[in-house]
């Protein structure tokens, strides 16, 4: 269930009247939202709604026509993804990138930035700070493969990996750095039940025990239901309403713009 016991929120990210246009199309517009440190909210929508776009903006990948996005009161409008990964603010895509080639083990090692190995001269004159970095590394990666369940599959070719294992490797490449926030998209897109199962379980546990905080895409109502403190609905580029599930199942504004156009729970 939603972490719900929690007395205070204190805001962590905010946009602030953000617009994108591309071309003739208005794909974002005159969104203002705030994300709150420890919550996990959902973003819902139909296909076209400006969910995608707005990660994108959030995370780096495209800039805003217009509007501002904070970071703890910190302006990171426009910031390019790898400074947004520095400041902890980390973005998952509903189709995974992985290092298809290399054992999962090592595509959680290659994942923090700055390491001393990158650099040809460390490698003749600090092999020893290297070797120890790796260890930490190495040590970081099994324990995060074993919070997934993932330890079974360590020395596994990445890309032999199944749809929902994948994302579970999205999810460890997060652990592996110090992420402040976490934008999931459609994290369920093409993972049986059972999987499903565990990377809610996993979601939560890591908000839960480790503070994480989380804004995640996703089409099933259901598991939007299960993990989510609140729920944003976007509509045709602008925000519909904002609530809990439950006020949002029942909201008519929704059920004719989004849950009443023959969406159904993935099964």
């Amino acid at each position: 269930m939603p972490n719900i016991n929690r007395i205070s929120f204190q805001v962590m990210l905010k946009v602030q009247q953000l617009e994108k246009w591309f071309g003739g199309i208005h794909a974002v517009n005159d969104v203002s939202l705030t994300f709150e440190t420890g919550k996990i909210t959902g973003l819902i929508g139909p296909n076209g709604a400006g969910k995608t776009t707005l990660f994108n903006i959030i995370a780096g990948l495209h800039k805003p026509s217009s509007g501002r996005v904070f970071l703890n009161e910190m302006d990171i409008t426009g910031l390019p993804p790898h400074e947004l990964f520095a400041q902890g603010v980390l973005r998952t895509f509903q189709i995974a990138h992985e290092f298809s080639t290399l054992p999962v083990r090592d595509n959680l090692m290659m994942v923090p930035s700055h390491q001393s190995g990158e650099m040809l001269l460390n490698v003749w004159l600090r092999p020893n700070k290297i070797k120890q970095e790796e260890e930490r590394l190495r040590q970081k990666a099994e324990d995060v493969l074993a919070f997934l369940k993932l330890s079974s599959l360590a020395d596994e070719p990445a890309g032999n990996l199944s749809g929902g294992q994948k994302k579970l490797l999205e999810l460890g490449r997060c652990m592996m750095v110090d992420a402040k926030i976490v934008f999931l998209d459609e994290v369920g897109a093409g993972v049986n039940r059972t999987l499903l199962n565990h990377l809610g379980e996993a979601i939560i546990r890591l908000n839960q025990e480790r503070n994480y905080t989380f804004c995640m895409i996703e089409h099933d109502i259901e598991f939007i239901g299960k993990l989510c403190d609140s729920v944003i609905v976007m509509a045709e580029g602008s925000v519909l309403a904002t609530d809990n599930i439950e006020a949002i199942k029942s909201n008519p504004e929704v059920i004719d713009a989004y849950l009443g156009r023959g969406m159904k729970n993935k099964s």
